[in-house]
């Protein structure tokens, strides 16, 4: 009776572990973009392209979707994500982007195609929260390369 008692109190125990390590994350806040005072200042504009630096954004996030808005200069961007992996059309400066965002484990994985004056371009966004969940980093892949964005929770 004993060995039953402490299978089944074993067996509870790890269904609540897989439930917790299957837990995802929540982004949803204000976030400033970090600046790391090492780093050269780049150029002032960026040709439209997502160069220079990202502006502070605003992250709400439901079980079915995620909403970023990004400030830059005096320009707002919203972008609503499904979060089931369904394309969604997101309205930019340079057009029409199609994504698919779904989680792989702790990250939000977005991939994101948009038409352009060269043709098609694709990125994806590998959403991550620190630890204590103050901190996201934005890690993109594009066709000129790799670069990392980190946020920090207002």
């Amino acid at each position: 009776m004993k060995k039953i008692a402490l299978f089944v109190m074993v067996m509870a125990l790890a269904v609540a572990g897989l439930s917790f390590a299957q837990a995802k994350p929540d982004f949803s806040g204000k976030w400033a973009p970090k600046v790391d005072a090492a780093a050269p200042v780049p150029p002032a504009g960026g040709g439209g392209r997502g160069g220079g630096m990202a502006g502070p954004m605003t992250v709400k996030q439901t079980a079915t979707d995620l909403t970023q808005e990004v400030v830059r200069g005096e320009n707002t961007m919203t972008m609503v994500f499904k979060l089931d992996g369904t394309e969604s059309v997101n309205k930019t400066q340079r057009g029409e982007s199609k994504s698919t965002a779904k989680f792989d484990g702790p990250k939000l994985v977005i991939k994101t195609t948009q038409e352009g004056p060269n043709g098609a371009t694709e990125t994806t966004a590998s959403w991550s929260l620190s630890a204590d969940g103050k901190e996201l980093t934005i890690a993109r892949t594009t066709q000129r390369g790799e670069s990392a964005q980190v946020y920090t929770k207002q």
